[in-house]
């Protein structure tokens, strides 16, 4: 038997073995009057897919018959396929599995928040595929701004890139990092274009950020992460880091984006500065709400 006999075999079987896992009513059809083999009909999955009873048939047959994405994923609809079977179906056919519009993700584990945290002197994020800060430690908010006092869209990197003032001012060369920053953002949203989301992120920039509006149709790729930053803080001046980029190990797509002082210049000593400023203003407003 060769590679792909033995592949449309396997296809075969495996939707067999799926289709008798399925009850009628789950699908929505009544269980009166069947026979006493479990699970749907052909003719129930063919019919509920929108593929004649003759191709499905042979299908299931193991026929070597070209099986669209599109069928493929009407099939694992029907069929009620998880995210693991759905990717072994769409292996099994030789097709490309579509790419899955993020779901919204607001919080992170309490492992990830502790590496977050741990990062003291370093501002650091966990972005989603969106590109929303959904996570960050508190030097993040002594550079960046208070995340925490933010809205989603607020803490979009591109929507502050582009639209928030105070965030564009800590860019010294803010058109560079713009558009280098727009670059990847279109390098990575080009797998979500069905997502409704996106549209209206990009019709919202549009209408809010002149630039954008400029620099978008130009369809600019760039897919190398920003290695180094420097930001100009309105209170402790220069700041230069070094930028890493971390893939979660959990499928969730989320980002760690860990910035560290660069060796040999005074951003450490800053970000003790900023951190030692905030513990003391902390520690005037607890000390005056229990005085009252």
């Amino acid at each position: 038997m060769s590679n792909d006999e033995y592949r449309y075999k396997e296809l075969g079987d495996f939707l067999k073995t799926r289709r008798s896992k399925i009850l009628p009513s789950q699908v929505g059809l009544s269980s009166a009057n069947r026979r006493r083999t479990p699970g749907l009909r052909r003719e129930e999955v063919a019919q509920l897919a929108g593929v004649s009873l003759t191709w499905y048939t042979w299908l299931e047959q193991g026929r070597p018959i070209h099986v669209s994405t599109q069928v493929i994923e009407s099939l694992s609809r029907v069929l009620q396929l998880d995210k693991q079977e759905r990717i072994h179906i769409h292996l099994l056919a030789n097709q490309p599995l579509p790419a899955d519009i993020p779901e919204h993700q607001g919080t992170i584990s309490p492992i990830l928040q502790h590496v977050l945290d741990s990062l003291v002197l370093c501002p650091s994020l966990v972005t989603d595929q969106r590109w929303n800060v959904i996570a960050w430690n508190e030097s993040a908010c002594l550079v960046l701004g208070d995340l925490s006092k933010m809205n989603l869209r607020q803490r979009n990197i591109v929507w502050a890139m582009f639209t928030d003032n105070s965030y564009k001012q800590l860019f010294i060369d803010w058109e560079f990092h713009a558009k280098g920053l727009l670059g990847r953002f279109r390098s990575t949203c080009g797998r979500y274009v069905e997502d409704p989301w996106l549209g209206q992120l990009i019709d919202e920039l549009k209408m809010q950020s002149e630039e954008f509006n400029l620099w978008w149709p130009l369809h600019e790729i760039e897919s190398n992460s920003e290695k180094s930053k420097q930001l100009n803080h309105p209170i402790a001046g220069l700041l230069d880091f070094e930028v890493s980029n971390f893939d979660v190990s959990d499928n969730s797509g989320l980002k760690l984006i860990v910035h560290t002082p660069l060796p040999g210049t005074e951003t450490v000593g800053k970000m003790k500065s900023l951190l030692a400023a905030m513990l003391i203003s902390r520690a005037q407003g607890d000390g005056s709400h229990v005085s009252n």
